[in-house]
């Protein structure tokens, strides 16, 4: 600052021992480009980089291609929705003059994101029924007779789930289904019951699971109730021998299985089936959407059903899985007991190590999840490591106790959830790699350091681990922080189990970039669009997308030349349409 200059200043003032100051205030000499009286953009940054430096920088880029953008939107888009054109909608978007200016830009670039989704989706979900017809299976394979074998009864929803699956079967129609279901509901005998119908009209069926332990539970589920029907089912993972696959593959090529359960194993050139006819892909979100077109190529046209623990609001499902028609399971088994959730801050934790030590000495065990460090795994090992030994030489030292994270190769990691199926560990130490639906019946206490730093989807997520066996099951969430927010989120948890209150609460509390951060689904993420306060851009954009794709499949008319580009640009390089 200089002398016989004149300064404006934007800063929070206070009385201060009689004297007035502002603290750390931004200020700009009059008459010269300024930050202050203004709306102001600001932009998240990276190492070294200022705000001031990144406003100069896209204002200078704004300048370079002033009016010079290539409109993105056919005109009849525009006129119909009275939005804006695109340089008018990004200069407003990073500069305006006031915020009816800015609402009015982002409605603009709001609508061309989720539009350019929609469409893509929609246009994959067509290429699927203009192929070639699907597999017709047969009438007589009637999965009754599987559902009168179980040892249990099923639920109104899962029933009426397996009848869409039936029908869908029937039809010439190749079935591409998304089954959603909270943790718990039941979806693994839905697979079963498909898969008997498959079999019994003459095909194979392959079944594929995130990791070798959730492939291997699938296989004794599967064999416990099949094999006695003649039903022949093997396990493909990269851990067994060679001798023991080549055996596997040749079979399989031969027709002598009729079921093959595995990982990523089941993608690889070599494993050639006789005769596929559906495609089961376990907690989609692992497989992007490249991976099930690729087992899909290994059969003619074969039925495909996706499993997801995840539950997603139905009206954002048509936003992740628009190429898919969508199947719920919104009930539990009657024998499920809640899971009692208690939320406490770390003042109470010498009275959680007692309730852990009770539940273990009366013979069960417990999982402890570590925090979650933003996208930083050196730091989350730490904090893994450093968990483990206080718990193993200061508040557990009379336990086996282990932990697990992401970066252990996969067999060590399968290794160690083994040994605590086998109850050869009390407490388990983990970041969130915890394998998404291993069941281990024993295990009845979830205790969750520093809940306040995961989305509410991932919370649950995580509570589902435990309540697998008859035993009450306790989640417990360690926070800290006193915000509004936080304490809205904790009592989210505290008063609900279902998967889909807690989903659309955690949009609305978080916002969509954290949802979506979970699941590699092969979308870009959304730069613009938050799909909980553009639920209603959405549903209008969801009804164009619809029209326009009616009206011309291929976006072959000259009208929608620009929106074929559009969603070329986007997505060619994510999903092959």
């Amino acid at each position: 600052m200089k002398f016989g200059h004149r300064y404006k200043f934007y800063g929070k003032i206070s009385n201060t021992y009689g004297k007035i100051t502002i603290s750390s205030p931004v200020f700009d000499e009059e008459g010269k480009d300024s930050n202050t009286g203004k709306i102001i953009p600001i932009y998240p940054l990276t190492y070294q980089l200022s705000q001031n430096v990144l406003r100069k920088i896209i204002e200078n880029g704004l300048k370079e291609v002033q009016n010079q953008l290539r409109e993105t939107l056919p005109s009849y888009i525009l006129e119909d929705y009275n939005l804006q054109g695109i340089n008018e909608a990004t200069q407003k978007i990073h500069f305006p003059k006031n915020f009816d200016e800015f609402n009015i830009a982002r409605k603009r670039l709001v609508f061309e994101e989720l539009l350019s989704t929609q469409l893509a989706l929609l246009e994959l979900k067509n290429s699927y029924l203009t192929e070639e017809k699907g597999i017709q299976f047969s009438k007589d394979a009637k999965i009754s007779d599987i559902i009168n074998k179980l040892p249990f009864k099923l639920t109104k929803a899962q029933l009426r789930v397996i009848e869409e699956i039936d029908t869908n079967m029937e039809s010439e129609k190749p079935m591409n289904r998304l089954l959603q279901g909270d943790v718990g509901s039941g979806k693994t005998v839905v697979a079963m019951c498909a898969a008997y119908k498959a079999v019994k009209s003459g095909y194979q069926a392959a079944i594929m699971a995130p990791t070798a332990i959730l492939a291997t539970q699938h296989l004794e589920n599967f064999k416990n109730i099949l094999e006695e029907m003649g039903i022949r089912v093997e396990l493909l993972i990269s851990g067994i021998t060679k001798k023991n696959k080549e055996g596997i593959l040749e079979r399989l090529k031969n027709g002598d299985i009729d079921i093959l359960i595995g990982t990523h194993a089941i993608i690889e050139e070599n494993v050639i089936f006789k005769k596929l006819g559906l495609v089961v892909t376990d907690e989609q979100h692992r497989f992007g959407v490249k991976q099930r077109t690729k087992i899909a190529e290994k059969g003619k046209n074969p039925d495909v059903l996706v499993m997801t623990a995840t539950p997603i609001p139905r009206t954002l499902a048509l936003i992740l899985y628009g190429d898919l028609d969508i199947s719920i399971i919104d009930e539990l088994p009657p024998n499920r007991k809640k899971i009692e959730t208690f939320a406490v801050s770390k003042k109470l934790e010498q009275r959680v190590d007692s309730f852990i030590q009770k539940q273990i000495e009366e013979g069960r065990q417990a999982y402890i999840v570590c925090p979650l460090v933003e996208e930083n795994e050196e730091m989350d090992l730490q904090s893994v490591q450093k968990l483990y030994e206080k718990y193993k030489t200061e508040v557990f030292p009379q336990y086996k106790v282990e932990y697990i994270h992401g970066k252990m190769k996969a067999k060590e990691k399968d290794e160690i959830m083994a040994k605590f199926k086998q109850h050869e560990i009390d407490i388990l130490i983990s970041t969130t790699v915890i394998e998404v639906g291993v069941d281990v019946p024993n295990a009845n206490i979830m205790v969750i350091e520093d809940a306040e730093r995961f989305g509410l989807a991932a919370l649950h997520q995580l509570r589902g681990r435990v309540g697998r066996g008859q035993y009450q099951s306790y989640c417990i969430l360690k926070y800290e922080g006193k915000g509004e927010t936080v304490r809205k989120r904790m009592k989210v948890m505290c008063e609900t189990n279902d998967g889909f209150i807690i989903s659309e609460k955690d949009l609305e509390l978080r916002g969509s970039g954290d949802f979506f951060g979970t699941m590699q689904h092969g979308l870009p993420e959304f730069k613009i669009a938050n799909l909980f306060e553009d639920m209603n851009i959405l549903k209008s954009v969801q009804s164009v997308a619809i029209r326009i794709i009616e009206d011309d499949p291929k976006l072959e008319k000259e009208k929608n030349r620009l929106l074929k580009d559009l969603i070329r640009d986007k997505f060619m390089k994510r999903i092959e349409i």
